[in-house]
C-alpha cells in the first residue's frame, strides 16, 4: 500500500473518530480546521509559543505536549477502531488479516 494511501486512510479515520466524539459536525475540511485551531489554544494553555508557520525554534519535547494532548482522546479512540476493525476483518477472512 502506499504512503499516500495510507495517511488518506488515517486522516479519514482521525476523522471519523472525532466526528464520533462530537469534536466536530460537519466534514473533514471542518476537522482539520478544528485540529490546526486546537493545537494553537492547547499550546497557549501549556504557555508554549506557537507561531504561525515555521517553528524551527520550538524543543521537540513542547511538540510532543501539544500533540500528546490534542491526539489523547481521538487517538485512544482510534487504537479502538482499528482493533474492532482487524477483528471483523480477522472474522470475515477465517482467521487472517
Amino acid at each position: 500500500m502506499s504512503r499516500n494511501k495510507n495517511n488518506s486512510q488515517l486522516d479519514q479515520l482521525k476523522y471519523e473518530v472525532s466526528k464520533e466524539l462530537g469534536y466536530i459536525n460537519s466534514g473533514p475540511k471542518e476537522y482539520q480546521q478544528f485540529i490546526n485551531n486546537s493545537k494553537f489554544e492547547v499550546a497557549n494553555e501549556l504557555g508554549i509559543p506557537l507561531n504561525q508557520g515555521y517553528n524551527g525554534e520550538l524543543k521537540s519535547r513542547d511538540a510532543g505536549r501539544i500533540g500528546g494532548s490534542i491526539g489523547g482522546k481521538i487517538g485512544g479512540n482510534m487504537v479502538k477502531k482499528m482493533v474492532e476493525f482487524s477483528e471483523n476483518n480477522m472474522k470475515n477472512n477465517g482467521g487472517k488479516i
